[in-house]
């Protein structure tokens, strides 16, 4: 059994980023503990009784993908990127305690300055010297976020590792239904049809009808 660690930076991105992953690892017998890092902002404030109600969305797809743990850290949405520390410490404590073996994480090119800042964070908490039983730490791409990056070179997402998610695309797709506030119509990146539609390109990339599609930051071989 593996200790699979994702790291949200907000509610969906969990899902949107890699939940086939977190179902292949389930099916697999593996430990799934969801981080999400902020909460919800709506028109740039705060506002808690929705942001309950967010949560309740979060809580419905945790049990749908029948991960183990979901945990909220609830900082500053939008404002992630205003003092990395205020997210190294927090994540540094989830994940010295966890002692996970995989991390997946958010891309660090993300045109979301909240995606960047817990990209940020993650990498200063897990230096190879402060976490030497990390097997793997891998980036996943946001729908929405990703691909709306400007077209520079550090932006660009080259993914050099896939997971064939064939047999769970449509939980998948089930669980991001589970966020009604975030499920977009099409031809939206982020509606069910163009959440499809990535999968099944990711999937002719590598041979098969769906997949999800990450860049390796970290692997120990044997």
């Amino acid at each position: 059994m593996k200790k699979i660690l994702v790291i949200a930076p907000h509610m969906d991105d969990e899902v949107l980023g890699c939940g086939g992953a977190i179902l292949k690892h389930i099916n697999q017998g593996d430990h799934v503990r969801v981080c999400i890092v902020a909460h919800r902002v709506y028109d740039h404030k705060f506002n808690q009784q929705k942001n309950l109600i967010e949560e309740s969305y979060a809580r419905d797809a945790h049990k749908l993908l029948g991960y183990a743990e979901l945990d909220f850290l609830r900082l500053n949405d939008e404002r992630l990127d205003y003092c990395i520390q205020d997210i190294i410490i927090p994540l540094e404590k989830s994940i010295y305690q966890f002692h996970p073996d995989i991390i997946y994480t958010p891309f660090r090119g993300d045109n979301h300055q909240d995606h960047r800042a817990v990209f940020d964070a993650m990498r200063v908490v897990t230096r190879p010297s402060a976490t030497p039983y990390l097997e793997e730490v891998l980036m996943y791409e946001t729908p929405s976020s990703t691909e709306q990056s400007p077209p520079l070179i550090e932006n660009i997402f080259a993914p050099n590792y896939y997971i064939n998610i064939e047999g769970f695309i449509e939980t998948k797709l089930s669980a991001f239904k589970c966020y009604k506030t975030e499920d977009r119509p099409e031809p939206h990146p982020r509606s069910q049809a163009g959440i499809k539609v990535l999968a099944q390109k990711r999937g002719t990339e590598i041979g098969y009808l769906f997949a999800e599609a990450f860049m390796i930051l970290r692997k120990r071989w044997y």
